[in-house]
């Protein structure tokens, strides 16, 4: 029998789940200060650089038929690869909970029954995800799609038709090159999860393609109604918009099914790339042990100010995906057979560090795309000059298998 597949249709909805979320509102809310044409050109401008690198880790894994983490060890060996993994399980573990804590937080907002009780809700519904499957989702995910894209229209309807007050004045507070960043933060952030559903895919080019082009349009349409919010309401919080619209059990749907569409992946993938550092391991249960761990953290900790956490792994994730894209798109090596393949380590620290000081210089394009373009020459160079005899080179024909 052959083994189940996704279809091009349940990644885009995948996709469109992974946009749909409280979290992307609430980062559009910070390009206000931009007013609202600069700010939706840093968005545009920033998603467009965002997916592009997101498309081409997702494609590298619907070729190799690997998890982001499997295909993290073509690069830097196959313990080399479990750096990338612990760091993934940790940074999606902090994920799962902030999403929880601003989904609850936002509910609460709307019918307020302690922000505590919407966190366990929300996680039991996470588990409930996770224990479908990702391949037995396509009916759930419709309905739930379905719903989210009338409510969020609604959302868009009650900010930019209904607000009725005065736009924001513009001012100085955020530069453009500081927006950018930050449009490209969630699109990068998913760099290392977006292999673990296009692997499964039935036919890997179209279904990268379409999870990639749905999210970036669905994100960009999430920091739009957090941007507009901001301007055109002066509320920074999406759940008093749905309170003073009116949208009561509406708003709340939206807060509660965004939140579990999205969070579902974070667990999900903290499941796969445990099973990379341990292959024992059982994911689906680590990505249960993992929402309950991001709910008890959502219900204990604050988790107001997430740009320095999406900064890091920017600095984390995109350096290592320059490098996958130069050894798999370029250079054509698989290293996997290596333990470690240390001058890919030190180009990716390299990278980190040029990542971070980046950050401190006011750049209009943001500081990942120069990151990633310089560790990519810096890979390539070094291939050059120090070339590994352990190398194995990836024909077509193993990268189509």
């Amino acid at each position: 029998m052959s083994e189940k597949r996704t279809s091009i249709f349940a990644n885009g909805l995948i996709w469109f789940g992974a946009g749909v979320s409280i979290a992307e509102i609430l980062t559009g809310t910070y390009f206000a200060p931009l007013g609202f044409s600069k700010g939706l050109l840093a968005i545009l401008i920033g998603h467009v650089i965002g997916c592009v690198m997101l498309f081409l880790a997702g494609y590298i894994g619907a070729q190799t038929r690997k998890s982001a983490m499997e295909t993290a060890k073509m690069s830097f060996g196959n313990k080399g690869g479990l750096l990338f993994s612990i760091l993934n399980v940790l940074q999606l573990v902090g994920w799962t909970a902030i999403m929880i804590y601003d989904g609850a937080l936002a509910a609460n907002g709307v019918l307020h029954t302690g922000a505590w009780i919407w966190c366990l809700v929300i996680g039991v519904l996470i588990i409930l995800w996770i224990l479908i499957g990702i391949t037995n989702l396509g009916k759930i995910n419709t309905v739930a799609m379905a719903a989210l894209f009338v409510l969020t229209l609604v959302l868009c309807k009650v900010i930019f038709f209904d607000a009725g007050g005065i736009a924001m004045a513009p001012n100085d507070s955020l530069s453009f090159g500081a927006a950018v960043e930050l449009a490209v933060a969630m699109p990068l952030s998913w760099l290392p999860l977006i292999s673990d559903y296009t692997r499964e895919a039935e036919k890997p080019f179209a279904a990268t393609m379409t999870s990639t082009v749905v999210y970036g349009i669905v994100s960009t349409w999430m920091y739009v109604i957090g941007m507009g919010a901001a301007i055109f309401t002066g509320e920074y919080d999406i759940a008093q918009i749905m309170v003073k619209a009116g949208l009561g059990i509406a708003g709340l749907l939206i807060v509660v099914f965004s939140t579990v569409t999205t969070t579902f992946l974070d667990a999900y993938s903290a499941g796969i790339s445990a099973e990379s550092i341990f292959a024992k391991w059982n994911g689906k249960w680590i990505a249960v042990a993992v929402t309950i761990l991001g709910t008890i953290c959502a219900i204990l900790f604050p988790m107001d100010d997430i740009t320095n956490f999406l900064y890091l792994i920017g600095s984390v994730f995109a350096p290592m995906i320059a490098i996958l894209i130069a050894d798999f798109f370029v250079l054509h090596h698989d290293h996997i057979k290596e333990s470690f393949n240390w001058t890919n380590l030190i180009v990716w620290a390299c990278g980190f560090a040029i990542y971070r000081y980046l950050m401190t210089v006011d750049i209009p394009c943001g500081n990942t795309l120069p990151a990633v373009v310089i560790t990519l020459v810096l890979a390539v160079v070094a291939d050059k000059v120090l070339p590994s005899g352990a190398a194995k080179s990836v024909s077509d024909g193993e990268k189509a298998a």
